[in-house]
């Protein structure tokens, strides 16, 4: 309840002193809109509909984006995190691969898939990648050996133990790589769309840049911010939910007395 709290008197206090600079003209309306006109041509928009179906639009490709990412960026953490020879092959490209630009990337990606949803998708999950890649490296590498000992002395192996024991443990520094990747992917999405072309939000900023009209580009931005916002306090929601739920793998499993586990064929 105390963080709504501060969530809210600390954005209410910024759109006041907002609103107070620019009516009071020491910054002109140009450069600097007042919050009440971005908010009337915000909703002008979106009661026309047009900016809803643009937000539709980026919303999948970033939802895309981080599903591919996230399917790609687990298994590949998990084998990084427990094959030194993997981590060692692996680590230096990947890590090598942070230092191209996104913008860089975008005319290869145009060149190799072509043109539409296909390339905005895949720059998302270039962007998604490391940050979920870099939390499953580090919740597979964290885990309490009193408890992943105690299980292989019961007989846990292979598959038994990813889903008993390793996902459990890890599962606060998956879900936060998850949900700081997910809020990347809107920025990819809408990278993509600037330079690869698109029909989402990033396409309507190009439009309102080159118009010079500064309120709609607030009134995009403000969009774009709900949706990042959304999809992290949603990720953040669920994190709660898994994490707080009943005890801790290691209370549960340390406290009830030993039982072996069905040997897996993995």
């Amino acid at each position: 309840m105390s963080e709504a709290v501060a969530f809210w008197t600390l954005g209410a206090v910024v759109l006041a002193v907002w609103e107070t600079v620019s009516r009071a003209g020491l910054v002109s309306p140009f450069f600097l809109p007042a919050p009440t006109a971005v908010a009337v041509r915000l909703w002008a928009e979106l009661t026309a509909g047009g900016l809803l179906s643009y937000t539709w639009v980026t919303w999948v490709e970033a939802l895309l984006g981080s599903v591919l990412g996230a399917a790609i960026a687990f298994p590949l953490g998990y084998l990084i995190a427990r094959n030194r020879w993997v981590a060692a092959g692996v680590q230096p490209y990947v890590a090598a691969s942070q230092a191209l630009p996104a913008v860089a990337l975008a005319p290869l990606l145009v060149i190799w898939v072509g043109y539409g949803l296909l390339p905005i998708v895949l720059l998302c999950t270039l962007l998604v990648f490391f940050p979920i890649l870099l939390a499953t490296i580090l919740g597979m590498r964290t885990l309490d050996p009193e408890v992943v000992d105690a299980a292989r002395l019961d007989g846990a192996h292979a598959w038994t133990m990813l889903v008993h024991i390793e996902i459990p443990m890890a599962l606060p520094s998956l879900l936060t790589g998850l949900r700081n990747g997910f809020t990347l992917s809107v920025t990819g999405a809408v990278v993509g769309e600037f330079v690869m072309g698109g029909r989402g939000l990033g396409m309507v900023l190009s439009v309102q840049s080159n118009s010079a009209d500064t309120v709609g580009l607030f009134a995009t931005l403000t969009v774009l911010a709900v949706l990042a916002v959304g999809m992290y306090s949603l990720l953040r929601l669920v994190e709660r939910l898994a994490v707080n739920e009943g005890p801790s793998t290691r209370s549960r499993y340390l406290t009830r007395p030993p039982r072996p586990f069905r040997r897996s064929t993995a």
